[in-house]
């Protein structure tokens, strides 16, 4: 089946150098201050990722939110977990998301619930990445994960998540080479704070002709690169970021997005894009695309 190319699948396909950005959606329902800043990142970025109640703390629907973004004019990148839905209940969002319009989809496991807020929710994990990677398919080859035939196939182009730091080289490997024969056609990578290890990782994959994204995670303080490193499987802040973010003392913000920018040039030449993830910190988006020279 040969799919339509989105604005991210069709500027990696050219070799272009692809930007998505990240963003949580709200606990709540106030979504104007984030209306804003992805108003003012039109033209400037290629994908839109909307987490799916990342670090198992309950938000505002994905799907709703990539919907508010496509109606502003961005290629929305739809994140499914596989946590918090059984195959019915993902497979019904994976065809509404198709009726909205949404074309991209980031296939992730899910933090455990027991990280998040609400501690005593029932995981769900009916099927793990590898097989919604599969019903996608199923779905864009018009029909559900049962084999039943579908009025009107899906359109979907299927993301992956890898953790260049988390695996042994033959593990990540397996993951990789697992994930790309499920139907992945691109990836975004856990946030990179080593650019020796990410060059080296680059090397790695190169040869499965597959386009990756950088992570890149704008810290904002000690306690937050502390914290990440105690809680968070696979991401690792270096010992040598976390000094030069506690000598920035009250200027911890400001190093944060400095260490971004100057990660963002060193690694650029070694992969076809990077994701941002600024959590807390997403007014300051447009200022770093600028400092990084990402975009017009």
């Amino acid at each position: 089946m040969n799919h339509a190319r989105t604005r991210l699948t069709t500027i990696l396909a050219q070799g272009q150098f692809a930007v998505t950005v990240e963003f949580n959606p709200p606990k709540g329902c106030d979504i104007s201050g984030m209306l804003d800043v992805t108003k003012s990142l039109l033209g400037r970025i290629h994908g839109v990722n909307v987490t799916d109640n990342t670090a198992a703390v309950m938000r505002a629907s994905s799907l709703a939110v990539c919907r508010l973004f496509y109606e502003q004019g961005h290629d929305p990148v739809f994140q499914v977990t596989c946590r918090d839905r059984n195959r019915l209940g993902i497979q019904s969002d994976l065809l509404g998301a198709h009726l909205l319009g949404i074309r991209n989809v980031l296939c992730l496991t899910g933090d455990p619930p027991s990280v998040g807020d609400h501690r005593d929710a029932k995981p769900v994990y009916d099927f793990n990445t590898i097989q919604l990677m599969q019903a996608i398919g199923m779905l864009n080859h018009g029909s559900d994960w049962g084999g039943n035939a579908l009025e009107g196939s899906t359109d979907f182009s299927i993301g992956g998540a890898v953790s260049p730091e988390a695996d042994t080289t033959t593990i990540m490997h397996q993951k990789f080479s697992a994930k790309i024969q499920a139907g992945a056609q691109f990836f975004q990578t856990q946030a990179v704070f080593c650019q020796d290890g990410f060059t080296t990782f680059m090397k790695d994959v190169r040869p499965y002709g597959t386009k990756v994204l950088a992570g890149i995670l704008v810290l904002r303080s000690v306690k937050m690169a502390e914290f990440l490193n105690a809680n968070i499987p696979g991401l690792s802040v270096p010992e040598a970021i976390i000094s030069e973010l506690r000598d920035a003392g009250e200027r911890a913000v400001e190093a944060g997005i400095e260490i971004a920018v100057r990660t963002i040039k060193a690694i650029r030449p070694h992969c076809d894009g990077v994701h941002l993830m600024a959590p807390r910190g997403i007014e300051r988006l447009p200022e770093i695309l600028t400092k990084a020279e990402l975009g017009p």
